[in-house]
């Protein structure tokens, strides 16, 4: 398998590009999951342990599961992370997103134009037809990004998702192909 930084981008936008993680990635991922912590909880629990993130890499080789790394065009440095997961087919063709940034790159638009990416390769590549993401309502950055990036509101899901060991309500939020493609 080529070195992480070798592999051909999934997608390419103008400061960022997706790829698909690999077992080398551990330690920049692992690092940058402990430096973002303050920015990541309550909302988010990444992968932070060798462990954790050898079986995240087994998990990425399963048909309903896709991880994505969003790096930085300049330096091809991780700036952020997006999962695809219980991806369905038949007549759903859906799935959940999640995702989480790096501290040290947010606010810089970074994760924006990373999920145009993800929704572009989401549409396009794998032919879905809706993506899902479920925020909690407290978690205003990410209800930004996700509005910012077309999704629109769906309903309140009370006590939806255990978290950090809680279990937390939740916004579900929801965009389709057809929007995107409207530029919704």
């Amino acid at each position: 398998m080529p070195s992480p930084r070798k592999q051909s981008p999934l997608e390419r936008g103008e400061r960022v590009y997706l790829r698909r993680p690999t077992a080398a990635d551990g330690k920049e991922v692992i690092a940058t999951v402990r430096a973002s912590r303050d920015l990541h909880r309550p909302w988010v629990y990444p992968t932070d342990t060798k462990c954790a993130f050898d079986s995240y890499i087994r998990r990425n080789r399963e048909s309903d599961f896709v991880g994505l790394l969003i790096c930085r065009r300049s330096d091809c440095h991780i700036i952020g992370m997006a999962n695809l997961s219980q991806i369905f087919r038949g007549n759903l063709q859906g799935a959940y997103l999640g995702f989480w940034a790096s501290a040290e790159f947010a606010g810089q638009g970074y994760m924006t134009e990373g999920l145009q990416l993800v929704l572009r390769y989401a549409f396009k590549r794998l032919r879905l037809h809706r993506l899902e993401a479920n925020v909690q309502p407290e978690n205003e950055k990410s209800k930004a990004l996700i509005k910012r990036s077309g999704f629109r509101y769906e309903g309140f899901s009370p006590r939806y998702l255990k978290v950090g060991g809680k279990w937390r309500d939740h916004e579900r939020w929801a965009i389709v192909a057809e929007e995107v493609r409207r530029g919704k």
